[in-house]
C-alpha cells in the first residue's frame, strides 16, 4: 500500500490521463476540460443577460461533477495519502530564490509571497490580483486552459491547441526570465 503514498512517475500517471481524453469522447461524446466548469457554474447559478452564458448548461453538468471530483482527488491525495517527506527543490532554485530573499522553499508557495501582508502590496497585487486576471483572461482568449489544449487540444491533432500550448510555455519561460525578477525586487 506504500506505493499510493509517493508520486506515480510519469509513464504511470500520463498514459492513465491520456487515457481518460478518448475513453470521454468514445463513451459519452465529452471533452475533457476544466476551465468552462467556471463557465457553466456562472449560467447556472447567475443567469445574466450575456450572451456567453445564453446556452443549455445542463448538457454539461457532468463536467461540474468532474471538477468537484478533481477538487476532492486533491483534498484526498493531500490530506489522507500526504508525503510526509518535504517538497524536493533543487538547489538551483533555492539559490534562485535566496537571492531575492525568499527562504521558505519548504512548500511549493513561498510564505515570503502567498500571505495576507503581501497581497496589500505591489508585488502582492501584481503576482496575486492582476496574475490571476491575465490567467483568466488568456484562458478566455485561447478558448482553453493549458491543460485542455494540452491533453485533449493536441491528442486530437488540432493545430490551434499546438499553437496554444507552445505559447502557454514560451510566455511562462519569457515571463520568469524577464519579468519575474523585476517584480520579485519590488
Amino acid at each position: 500500500m506504500n506505493w499510493i503514498y509517493e508520486p506515480w512517475p510519469w509513464y504511470v500517471a500520463g498514459p492513465l490521463i491520456g487515457l481518460t481524453v478518448p475513453l470521454l469522447l468514445l463513451v459519452g461524446n465529452k471533452k475533457l476540460g476544466i476551465s468552462s466548469s467556471l463557465r457553466h457554474i456562472c449560467a447556472a447559478v447567475a443567469p445574466a443577460n450575456l450572451n456567453l452564458l445564453k446556452y443549455e448548461w445542463r448538457k454539461e453538468a457532468w463536467s461540474l461533477f468532474f471538477a468537484a471530483g478533481v477538487l476532492l482527488g486533491g483534498f484526498v491525495g493531500s490530506y489522507l495519502f500526504a508525503n510526509p517527506n518535504p517538497v524536493a527543490i533543487s538547489e538551483g532554485t533555492q539559490v534562485y530564490l535566496n537571492s531575492f530573499k525568499i527562504k521558505s522553499s519548504i512548500g511549493l508557495m513561498p510564505t515570503e509571497l502567498f500571505n495576507w501582508n503581501t497581497l496589500f502590496s505591489v508585488k502582492g497585487f501584481l503576482l496575486m490580483i492582476v496574475g490571476g486576471f491575465l490567467v483568466g483572461f488568456g484562458t478566455r482568449y485561447a478558448r482553453g486552459c493549458t491543460s485542455g489544449h494540452g491533453i485533449l487540444g493536441l491528442s486530437a491533432l488540432q493545430w490551434p491547441s499546438l499553437i496554444a500550448t507552445a505559447s502557454f510555455f514560451v510566455g511562462g519561460i519569457l515571463f520568469s526570465k524577464f519579468i519575474l525578477p523585476y517584480i520579485l525586487t519590488l
